[in-house]
């Protein structure tokens, strides 16, 4: 059927027509997002269940969790190009035609802001707080938890500051090393105090991984709409270069704003010390300063730690200790904000982790008690509360888009006092923008930051035992005259029983800690690993550090963004530089980073021992390099910090780091940026030399010919 022209002008399209244009449009834009997913993801699941042989936990839940992402990040693209970009770009055009320097520099300096709060990626770091113990690191922990907006806030101070430099680089064609070297020169040595000052030490490496978080979708393709539009205003052509050396300004600027952040609060914060001493009452006034409330402060505590140091923090009175269960028991209110929405979550609690007298004062008797133990005793999935997951991230999008949209709106039409382009598209973009922006961040809590943790949490077993919380059992009636002796090969004594599974008798090992007298239970948390035990242990710590470099490499020549990169550097250096080496050279980067990401979460190495060496070298061959490929080069370390990246590579890296018992696990994204920018700059000297000593010799030879 022909497409029919009203009389309006207007042309009509059958519905069989709309969907033949529709399917083939929304297929692409699907695929485009699987293909920066799949791969990643595929191989995160091929080495849990196939290498080291551990199922998937919770599998349904993280597939809709995946598949929540893709259809995400489908929406929010769209909604961006469709809805955001046009204000942008029109934004862009017009600001400098018809405003002076300083209006254009604050215009930058807010949009830098706004664009930060709608990174999808930049949710992860609130998600971040809960891996975090107040006494190991209490200023990481103050600036994850309670300070956690004003961390976002702090990156996106930082991203407005570098985007005003990088529109003045751009309206002055001021070059980007100076900035670097600068940068440099402060980030440094502000980082390498934390090697006097713990507090200091755990907060650098969030803080350089925020600089990787900021360079996603939103932010790089808005600053260069504003900034070819400068170009053009100025009379300066806008070249294919002209839009490097953006991305990594706006890394570089949050490191620093985030580690200004956290020497600002660094006396309110107590000092690092052990668990037992950390809520005593000579210390307990600064460790309140980390919590919203004093009841914030006794739920975390009642949560997450021992009777010792609950004790500690009711002055070691029991009955004072108690007597706040009690309370907390009668008050539904207090003990939401303690426990959380889940139903019984209280019961759950004392049944799993509280005192003999606290599930007394929890259940009210012993066979209460009994049975509340052998109804929590397996570990089951947490039920999905679909209306609250979905009522907080939808929230949390409107709070991340509006007022970006706002802003951009009340510029065009308040200040440039012109008309929206388009206005239907615009709102129906941002509409779309809305719901993919909420379909995302409930992806990354159902799929990808479960994934990426509980990967993480798996990746040890290669070289360590470690305890199977989802394979739990609990053995109710258990006669300890079944125990049996036994000896290791060193002479040690153990302990172990028989038990009946089918119709076969298997030993499991005794734990005499993991008895109850009181309720006659026996609880066995299996364990998996080592693995790989050769070579004294380092065999599995070998395959681990492979997995990491095969992760980083693979995922980085699946990056779209990547191959954009290659295509550009080839067309700038008219074939020189190939895309395939480009593409080769940040990937192989990309790896080595990962890998050393690795390194310093498994042997808990300070940040900055692995991060300043290879900088030192960065800045030395940027010091040889051209200017245009050092923008290319610096801007590469931001091509695999995507939205997809980001959440996953930290959810993994603090749950490694949360299974071998470090601190904290953040600095991969740091290193993974840093190891890029080293391959680059070292294959475009190499190259440039090698183009610079065929073209002498081509000289040379013309000389000789000519001479004949």
């Amino acid at each position: 059927m022909a497409v029919q022209q009203q009389s309006s002008g207007k042309i009509k399209v059958s519905f069989k027509q709309a969907m033949g244009l529709l399917v083939p449009y929304v297929k692409d834009r699907l695929m485009a997002q699987v293909k920066s997913l799949w791969l990643i993801v595929l191989y995160l699941i091929f080495f849990q269940t196939i290498i080291l042989g551990i199922p998937i936990a919770e599998a349904s839940a993280i597939a809709a969790g995946l598949a929540l992402v893709i259809l995400g990040l489908m929406f929010y693209m769209e909604g961006l190009f469709l809805g955001i970009m046009p204000l942008g770009e029109t934004i862009g055009v017009k600001l400098p035609q018809k405003s002076k320097l300083p209006v254009i520099l604050l215009f930058s300096f807010i949009l830098g802001v706004g664009v930060t709060m709608a990174e999808p990626a930049i949710g992860i770091l609130k998600a971040a707080g809960s891996f975090v113990t107040p006494w190991d690191a209490p200023l990481l922990f103050l600036i994850l938890n309670k300070y956690s907006s004003y961390l976002v806030y702090s990156v996106g101070v930082g991203v407005g500051c570098a985007v005003m430099f990088g529109m003045l680089r751009f309206m002055y064609n001021w070059s980007l090393k100076p900035f670097l070297f600068i940068g440099m020169a402060i980030l440094i040595p502000a980082s390498l105090y934390g090697l006097f000052e713990p507090n200091i030490l755990y907060l650098s490496g969030v803080a350089w991984d925020c600089g990787a978080v900021t360079t996603g979708p939103v932010t790089v393709p808005l600053v260069l709409a504003l900034g070819i539009g400068i170009c053009r205003v100025v009379g300066r052509a806008d070249s294919g270069a002209s839009g490097f050396g953006v991305v990594s300004l706006a890394s570089l600027f949050p490191i620093l704003t985030v580690l200004i952040l956290g020497y600002a609060n660094l006396g309110s914060v107590p000092k690092v010390m052990e668990e037992s001493d950390f809520f005593t009452a000579a210390n307990r006034e600064k460790a309140a300063a980390l919590f919203t409330s004093v009841d914030d402060m006794n739920g975390y505590v009642l949560l997450n730690t021992g009777e010792a140091t609950q004790l500690a923090l009711f002055d070691n009175d029991k009955q004072k200790m108690l007597d706040y269960c009690a309370k907390v028991k009668a008050d539904p209110a207090l003990q939401t904000l303690i426990f959380g929405i889940l139903p019984h979550a209280m019961e759950k609690w004392a049944a799993t982790r509280g005192s003999a007298e606290q599930r007394l004062i929890v259940f009210g008797s012993e066979e209460k008690v009994r049975e509340a133990i052998a109804r929590y005793a397996t570990v089951a999935q947490e039920p999905l509360f679909i209306g609250e997951i979905l009522k907080r991230n939808t929230l949390a999008a409107i709070q991340a888009i509006m007022p970006l949209v706002i802003f951009l709106v009340l510029v065009l039409t308040l200040l440039l006092r012109e008309k929206l382009p388009k206005a239907d598209e615009i709102f129906l973009g941002i509409l779309v923008a809305l719901v993919g922006m909420t379909f995302f961040n409930i992806g990354i809590e159902l799929g990808l930051a479960k994934l990426g943790n509980q990967a993480g949490q798996m990746l040890p077993s290669s070289f360590q035992a470690i305890p199977l919380q989802n394979e739990k059992k609990v053995i109710a009636q258990f006669d300890t005259s079944l125990v049996q002796n036994a000896v290791t090969s060193t002479g040690e004594k153990a302990q172990f029983f028989y038990a009946k599974r089918g119709e076969e008798y298997s030993p499991f090992p005794f734990h005499r800690e993991s008895y109850d007298p009181a309720t006659g239970q026996y609880v066995y948390v299996p364990t998996k690993g080592p693995l790989f035990n050769g070579m004294g242990g380092m065999l599995g710590i070998l395959v681990v550090l492979a997995f990491a470099f095969i992760m980083g490499y693979g995922a980085t020549l699946a990056e779209p963004a990547l191959n954009a990169l290659g295509q550009t550097v080839e067309e700038l250096t008219v074939g020189t530089i190939k895309k395939f080496v480009i593409m080769q050279t940040v990937a192989v980067g990309v790896g080595m980073g990962l890998l050393m990401g690795l390194v310093k979460i498994i042997w808990d190495i300070p940040l900055m021992y692995l991060l300043v060496p290879p900088y030192i070298v960065v800045v030395t061959l940027t010091i040889f390099s051209k200017e245009d490929f050092t923008n290319i080069s610096w801007d590469s370390g931001g091509v695999t910090t995507g939205p997809v990246t980001v959440p996953l590579v930290i959810a993994m890296g603090l749950g490694i780091g949360n299974q071998v018992g470090v601190v904290e696990g953040f600095g991969i994204l740091a290193l993974a940026s840093v190891y890029p920018i080293l391959t680059m700059l070292a294959v475009g000297i190499f190259l440039n030399r090698k183009s610079a000593a065929a073209l002498k010799e081509s000289a040379i030879e013309t000389g000789k010919g000519g001479a004949l």
